[in-house]
């Protein structure tokens, strides 16, 4: 079932856009990664509207913290009760982050099939394909070839990994508040309770475009490339959904 339903209409797709796409892998990964990311428009969208809410509420959420602090359960039932005055559902987010979890899976095993790229891989890959004008030519590997990189192999100018990595960054800091406002707010709390919060989330900012770039370092560039096109996908989409975030106080010392 799972081959059936995702794994190879995903790895037929891939297909697609590499033959019409002058057989070029790499414009078949992006063309891949703006279709699939559009088809999850409707999922991914009222996720980033409810986010947006949330972050509208903060205040209103550190008022409750303050008036029950000392209490969970009258502070648990409260953010409830806060929440479903606006319609926002804390759980409405899992079953997109699942989907799209399960898509990456599928996606990284269709790419690993068509990155393997000899004469038996194509064969096997030829047995999958729907109709006959996807089939590929068992004599000739698939072009692997976009601008300087060798998409079946790890990025040797590093150039993806350290791109990804910055985009993750972005997506990061578009995804949170001012860090500045956060930071005020945390040195007013009197147990610093805040502060271990707002230190774990600037840990994270920074750790996961590192661990972006780490991973991507030793991944086939092809791989690093699709990771690149979602995060500028979702970095585009974040910004007209919710705009800046964390970005504006930065740009506003830039300008």
């Amino acid at each position: 079932m799972w081959q059936q339903f995702l794994y190879h209409p995903i790895l037929n797709l891939l297909v697609f856009f590499y033959q019409i796409l002058f057989q070029n892998l790499g414009l078949a990964i992006l063309a891949m990664t703006v279709v699939l990311r559009s088809a999850l428009i409707p999922l991914t969208l009222p996720t980033l509207k409810a986010a947006k809410k949330q972050k509208d509420l903060a205040p209103e959420l550190k008022k409750l913290q303050e008036k029950y602090k000392g209490n969970k359960e009258k502070l648990a039932k409260a953010q409830m009760e806060l929440y479903r005055r606006h319609g926002i559902n804390p759980a409405a987010g899992c079953l997109p982050q699942i989907l799209q979890l399960i898509i990456l899976i599928a996606l990284y095993q269709a790419f690993i099939q068509v990155l393997s790229n000899d004469g038996q891989a194509v064969l096997k890959l030829n047995e999958i394909l729907y109709f006959d004008f996807l089939k590929l030519d068992p004599a000739r590997t698939i072009n692997t070839s976009f601008g300087p990189w060798n998409l079946s192999k790890p990025d040797q100018f590093f150039v993806l990994p350290i791109l990804a990595g910055v985009c993750q960054f972005l997506l990061s800091k578009t995804m949170r508040p001012a860090v500045a406002k956060a930071s005020k707010e945390a040195k007013k709390t009197h147990d610093k309770s805040d502060d271990l919060m707002y230190t774990m989330q600037e840990q994270m900012l920074y750790m996961m475009p590192l661990m972006t770039v780490f991973i991507g370092w030793r991944l086939p560039a092809g791989l690093v490339l699709y990771w690149l096109a979602t995060t500028v996908f979702s970095l585009v989409q974040q910004y007209f959904i919710a705009g800046l975030g964390g970005l504006e106080p930065w740009l506003r010392k830039i300008k």
